[in-house]
């Protein structure tokens, strides 16, 4: 017994307090686990949803650089450095395997000390069937031909530009209506110049409901003409 005569007093947890504590302790732990599995669920969602958007920002930032600088169709039959425009269904371009879905001449080619050809190149895209077959859709392919001079086959640089592709629509406005194909090198056809604008829908392949990605570029470029300039001059 200690000094004084009274006894000590013990210090310490009750059994429900015990109880009481891990209990609260429990309900906290569940709290944060669900937070962090609902916080990692939503960052594995929007990663995948990053990874599936940034092929689709990137071909779709091609075509509208390709589409804005394309090059007025030249006249007469020798297009050397230049040619024509096309859009629609069943047009083939020389050294690229399959139909496309438009060929145009655009001055998109970076220049460089290495490489001897010109900024302007022609450029189609087309659908591809992918290798892994068991993949939904096709694959959308931009074609690049840097040496415009007259070759026997030019070379053709194919690009890889998305997967999963249902389908990828041109359409050409004349500035009165859209029109689903466009051929400068039709004899006796009125579409002779550029479209003033091009639309493009790309479907994506396994949502059937979803909507399509659609572009519109307007085509600012000088429109030929075999008129000629007359001045006038005053005495």
């Amino acid at each position: 017994m200690p000094p004084g005569g009274l006894p000590s007093a013990r210090s310490g947890f009750t059994l429900i307090e015990m109880i009481l504590a891990i209990g609260i302790a429990a309900i906290v732990l569940i709290c944060v686990n669900a937070a962090l599995f609902t916080a990692l669920h939503l960052r594995e969602a929007t990663a995948d949803m990053v990874d599936a958007e940034s092929p689709v920002d990137s071909a779709v930032s091609y075509l509208k650089r390709d589409l804005e600088c394309c090059v007025t169709p030249t006249n007469g039959t020798s297009k050397v450095l230049s040619g024509d425009f096309r859009a629609g269904v069943g047009i083939t371009s020389v050294g690229v395997s399959g139909d496309v879905a438009i060929e145009m001449y655009t001055a998109t080619g970076s220049l460089s000390d290495e490489t001897p050809w010109a900024d302007i190149q022609r450029v189609t895209y087309e659908l591809k069937t992918p290798a892994d077959l068991s993949v939904p859709g096709k694959d959308l392919y931009r074609s690049v031909v840097r040496n415009l001079l007259p070759v026997a086959m030019p070379t053709v640089d194919d690009q890889f530009m998305l997967g999963g592709v249902s389908s990828i629509k041109f359409s050409c406005f004349d500035g009165a209506q859209w029109q689903e194909t466009w051929d400068t090198t039709m004899t006796g056809s009125p579409n002779t110049n550029l479209p003033v604008a091009v639309r493009v829908d790309i479907q994506m392949a396994g949502n059937a409901a979803a909507q399509p990605v659609e572009i519109v570029v307007p085509i600012d470029a000088v429109a030929r003409t075999n008129a000629v300039l007359a001045s006038a001059t005053g005495g």
